[in-house]
């Protein structure tokens, strides 16, 4: 699963696979949990998921209750690559989050009652909306910030809940972010994923995998069916464990996503699956060195 070692020389090629110098016919896949330092029984469910799991990497909420204990765990286990989940939104009433900028110097970004919006069909629009780019820059840069003050060191950037930033300027400051950083960006929607392609950068070749879009009911055989009918190139699936305690269930609509999520990845089913059908694993650490290397403003 750790994928630190494979090849990441630029060819020429129509798959984002065969940029990392994988041959055309490889079936890549990156397992990324997202939503780690939301609250405590996610980032167990993550850190087990990853260690003992299939997961090969996850993404950091910054300005979530649940984000300095993510970082310590972080920071005790320099193996495990993360991303970081800007978030400009929150939908956890029960444990809010607000901006990490000072509410007065970035009011674009937030609802008439002062508060993030929530990412229903209605929040977004209103944010979107609204949101003034110089404003968004400002709190990403106090996220990214925040993580790389401490001493940690990203792998790339993506998104809560606003599918490559929601807005061509988002996605595009994210990018020239990523590029002062020296990380990749997780682009899955077209046109973002043509434009980055002609850019020589590697972004999935095949749909993208939210795990909230699957059905409770038989979610482990459709993830086997999904990994046995994996096609060929690189492969993202954003996938959200959690242990589905007492505590997730107090908090969280949406806890038994996460629990059979955290059910599947570790699973010893899973892997013997990933060996049968000859699937490599993969993490945003080789993404990243192209990406590095290769992207430049448009």
């Amino acid at each position: 699963m750790d994928e630190a070692s494979a090849p990441a020389s630029v060819v020429s090629s129509g798959l984002s696979s065969e940029l990392l110098g994988y041959p055309a016919d490889a079936r890549l896949l990156i397992v990324n949990c997202d939503d780690f330092g939301m609250y405590p029984a996610i980032n167990a469910a993550v850190i087990e998921s990853i260690e003992e799991g299939i997961a090969s990497s996850c993404s950091l909420m910054v300005p979530c209750p649940g984000a300095p204990q993510a970082m310590k765990l972080l920071s005790r286990r320099p193996h495990i690559p993360f991303g970081i989940h800007l978030t400009l939104v929150c939908e956890m009433p029960g444990i809010r989050w607000g901006s990490l900028i000072a509410r007065e110097r970035v009011p674009s970004l937030l609802d008439p009652a002062g508060k993030l919006f929530s990412p229903t069909s209605d929040g977004r629009a209103a944010l979107l909306a609204q949101a003034r780019l110089d404003e968004i820059e400002l709190e990403f840069r106090a996220q990214i910030d925040t993580v790389v003050g401490t001493g940690l060191t990203p792998t790339h950037l993506d998104f809560h809940c606003l599918a490559d930033g929601g807005r061509d300027d988002i996605l595009e400051l994210t990018v020239a972010l990523a590029e002062e950083y020296g990380l990749a960006v997780r682009v899955w929607l077209e046109p973002g994923r043509q434009s980055m392609r002609r850019r020589g950068l590697p972004v999935t070749d095949n749909d993208f995998l939210d795990s909230f879009s699957l059905d409770i009911e038989g979610k482990a055989s459709r993830y086997a069916q999904m990994l046995h009918d994996l096609p060929a190139g690189l492969n993202d699936w954003a996938v959200h464990p959690s242990l589905g305690d007492k505590e997730s269930q107090a908090v969280d609509d949406g806890w038994t996503v996460r629990r059979t999520d955290y059910e599947f990845l570790t699973s010893p089913q899973v892997r013997e699956v990933l060996q049968q059908e000859d699937i490599t694993v993969i993490d945003y650490r080789t993404i990243q060195r192209v990406w590095s290397q290769s992207v430049r403003p448009r």
